[in-house]
């Protein structure tokens, strides 16, 4: 499975996170706390509850040592840091990482209240094409870095959401079935023109009928987070997010600034150790 990217594949569809002011959760429940330690300092996060299948599972790999010694494996200024792959662990300098993970995935949990502003942690997935469900990866998480929007920025990303969400739509439909089932084949044995051709398939539905759909819109406190705080709006209800730094992201900031090489990978190894606080 290909964890590497947050998004699906081919044109449009390769679109693919603190403080208590704007904080999701119900402080009337218990959160669970943990802290991600690196050599640039430590980055503590809080769990929501209102994903219980990523804060259980996460929890779980945490407590089992799974995430010790492994890689922030890509890293993208003013977008994301990415890191979970367990194939990071021991990995030779310059060598592609991202398809990694501990043989399963989690439901999709996502809630409109959640939304991909500066520092929320979430989960990375396969593309729409191999993983029409949307289903998390096991392991795989980020960290959004994002930047500021304006109102014309945040237009375009209005229309970009419109369009994965319709894409995901007409992936799932019945009469495109045959092709579906088979990308997961196709990625996996690199054929990416077949992974083109599905796209392409899908990508001209999406054409022919964006017009008839309404445009995705953001809320007020989507609209001013994302003015003030930043993020990366794009993938909103498309990428289950399941917690927020609340304390470190200088540390978000100085990792996103790391020097990077292929595939985005940091050119100095940024490892981690992830220890349950609370």
């Amino acid at each position: 499975m290909k964890y590497k990217k947050l998004f699906p594949a081919f044109l449009f569809a390769f679109l693919i996170i603190n403080s208590k002011s704007y904080s999701y959760i119900n402080d009337s429940l218990k959160q669970t706390k943990v802290m991600v330690i690196t050599e640039f300092g430590n980055i503590k996060i809080r769990l929501y509850n209102e994903t219980p299948l990523h804060r259980d599972n996460f929890i779980k790999l945490v407590k089992t040592g799974y995430f010790d010694s492994l890689m922030f494996h890509r890293v993208i200024k003013n977008f994301v840091i990415q890191g979970g792959d367990p194939d990071s662990k021991y990995a030779a300098p310059n060598i592609e990482l991202g398809n990694g993970g501990p043989g399963y995935t989690i439901p999709a949990e996502f809630n409109p209240k959640l939304f991909h502003k500066k520092g929320v942690l979430a989960a990375a997935r396969d593309s729409d094409l191999e993983n029409p469900s949307q289903a998390s990866a096991g392991s795989q998480f980020y960290i959004v870095h994002g930047k500021i929007h304006n109102d014309s920025t945040l237009n375009v990303q209005t229309q970009r959401i419109t369009k994965l969400k319709l894409f995901n739509v007409i992936v799932n439909r019945k009469e495109n079935k045959y092709w579906i089932a088979k990308c997961p084949s196709f990625a996996k044995n690199n054929q990416t023109d077949s992974m083109k051709y599905v796209n392409d398939l899908i990508s001209k539905q999406v054409e022919s009928e964006l017009s008839t759909v309404p445009v995705y819109k953001f809320t007020e406190e989507q609209i001013k987070t994302y003015k003030t705080t930043g993020g990366t709006p794009h993938l909103d209800q498309s990428y289950t997010i399941f917690g927020e730094v609340y304390e470190g992201l200088e540390v978000v900031d100085e990792i996103a600034n790391s020097k990077t090489g292929e595939n985005d990978r940091p050119v100095k190894d940024v490892r981690m150790k992830v220890v349950v606080i609370q």
